[in-house]
């Protein structure tokens, strides 16, 4: 009996493998079919698997879908497709429930954006008229000639004489003017 020669590990299993090679060659490829590639009109590369718009010139059309002739014009319907790669819900058919809800959140941002503003606004006018409060019941001290003191750099107490006194009436009296509506 003489031994028989075996096959090559891999010779039965060459066919499957071509085979499984070319199903995932194929299936790369059908996605790339329906992917249109163009350049919009500030210079940025969108992809889709619309049409770009018909203000976008042939040359600035990159890729086309293997499908479409390269001289076919966009379609109406593709002309008012966006230019972004990501389409907004409205244009996505049986999408109409997502709409309001887009339209709702936008809503409270822009309801949550007015809110904070406001609340800013009130917290600048609190903080102005608790200034003009100050600066008002200071220049009635001044005004009333009673000693005034203030602390100096060495901590030691010392009274404003009337020089200072009335330099500290004119900033008031500033204050009042700027603060006070």
């Amino acid at each position: 009996m003489t031994p028989r020669a075996s096959p090559p590990p891999l010779r039965h299993l060459a066919p499957r493998i071509a085979i499984g090679a070319l199903c995932l060659l194929c299936a790369g490829l059908a996605g790339a079919q329906t992917q249109w590639k163009w350049r919009d009109a500030a210079g940025r590369i969108q992809y889709s698997d619309r049409p770009p718009p018909a203000s976008v010139p042939d040359k600035a059309i990159l890729a086309r879908p293997l499908a479409t002739p390269a001289n076919t014009s966009p379609t109406p319907a593709a002309a008012s497709a966006p230019t972004s790669a990501v389409a907004p819900a409205s244009a996505a058919p049986g999408n109409k429930a997502v709409e309001p809800v887009l339209e709702e959140k936008r809503r409270q941002a822009a309801a949550a954006e007015a809110a904070k503003r406001q609340a800013e606004e009130d917290k600048l006018a609190r903080q102005r008229q608790e200034n003009c409060l100050r600066a008002r019941d200071y220049a009635r001290s001044l005004e009333s000639g009673q000693r005034i003191t203030r602390t100096n750099t060495q901590g030691e107490r010392e009274f404003l004489d009337d020089a200072q006194r009335a330099r500290e009436l004119n900033r008031a009296r500033e204050v009042i003017g700027s603060e006070c509506r």
